[in-house]
């Protein structure tokens, strides 16, 4: 009789996490499954909705593992901009820019990626606009978030063929142009 394996519960998330960080950076959102990162991670893929809740939450916790969970700049930092658009171009959108335009079937699935949404995106531009004393700073958050998304999900739909085409540099300048629309004119 050979005896039982003893499970490393903290061993399989650490090894599911990683190789949830290593596939989604290859191959994005909705190019994973939970049978891909399971097989990566040599775990049954099962086990991440046990230790994460599901594939979003898994999603959420993997990229927080890679850019970290200190607040990150806003929108109009040219850096933070360039990171975001080159992760957009490169795996595709997430759940976080999905949930700007379509809801989530799924409660839980809707509000870890509605939260990643706003914790990531509007809140810091919210704070700049606060710290700018800029009225209703948070409408215009939304605003240029809601615009930034629209650009995301527009280039990869195939419905607008000049976004598609543009380039990372062509693009990084247009977009930052579109988020100064909502400051104040001078």
């Amino acid at each position: 009789m050979t005896p039982a394996r003893r499970r490393d519960s903290a061993r399989s998330r650490e090894l599911l996490l990683q190789a949830a960080v290593e596939l989604f950076t290859e191959r994005g959102f909705d190019r994973t499954t939970t049978r891909e990162i399971g097989e990566r991670a040599g775990v049954d893929p099962t086990l991440i909705a046990r230790y994460y809740g599901g594939k979003t939450q898994l999603y959420v916790a993997a990229m927080e593992a890679e850019f970290g969970s200190a607040p990150p700049a806003d929108l109009l930092d040219e850096d933070r901009l360039r990171m975001l658009l080159d992760g957009v171009l490169r795996r595709g959108p997430g759940p976080a820019y999905r949930v700007a335009v379509q809801p989530y079937d799924d409660p839980v699935v809707q509000d870890t990626a509605r939260t990643q949404l706003h914790d990531r995106l509007v809140a810091p531009l919210t704070d700049h606009f606060t710290r700018s004393g800029l009225d209703r700073p948070r409408l215009r958050a939304e605003l240029a978030v809601a615009a930034f998304v629209g650009v995301m999900l527009g280039r990869g739909s195939g419905a607008f063929d000049q976004l598609a085409e543009a380039g990372p540099d062509e693009l990084l300048l247009l977009v930052r142009d579109l988020l100064g629309g909502v400051l104040p004119r001078s």
